[in-house]
């Protein structure tokens, strides 16, 4: 099995979608229940979250032959298009600045201080959105502000509240 690239897959569904008035959220490469699949997120340019059966089934059929055509998966795949869902991942600078005031968790790839002392630093992060700013997100965790470098968050998604 070859491997898949990512960013080139990225680089194909992100106009595919953006063409038909979506925004590529996120995508993944899986195995599951023996199969590979590639799930496919989508929004709103807006980040409204309002994404329907019959929108997903639009970039489905726009992104499946740009994908056969480009050849970018030389296996047997299912693809699946979704919304982001409630949880929304956050990846570049424009979705922590749209999000701002929301509250999200955040994981490090590496120990981010508080700026004060270094035995502050953690990894994890359970708070509100309050400024993007340098390639830094500052996220209140209650007791603390922390600014954290982007190109170091691993995983971070918005968090719902009923």
């Amino acid at each position: 099995m070859k491997s898949v690239n990512i960013e080139k897959l990225n680089q194909i569904c992100g106009p595919v979608a953006a063409g038909l008035g979506y925004e590529l959220v996120d995508l993944e490469w899986k195995n599951e229940l023996g199969g590979w699949i590639l799930r496919v997120y989508i929004d709103r340019p807006d980040g409204s979250g309002q994404i329907g059966v019959e929108d997903c089934t639009a970039v489905s059929h726009a992104i499946s032959p740009v994908l056969d055509v480009e050849d970018a998966i030389t296996q047997a795949y299912s693809l699946e298009v979704s919304s982001p869902g409630l949880n929304r991942p956050l990846r570049a600078e424009k979705d922590f600045k749209r999000f701002l005031g929301k509250k999200a968790k955040i994981r490090t790839k590496v120990p981010v201080a508080d700026g004060a002392a270094a035995e502050n630093a953690r990894r994890n992060f359970s708070g509100t959105l309050v400024g993007v700013d340098g390639g830094n997100v500052r996220i209140d965790v209650g007791d603390k502000t922390f600014d954290v470098p982007i190109v170091e968050v691993e995983k971070a998604n918005l968090v719902y509240e009923f």
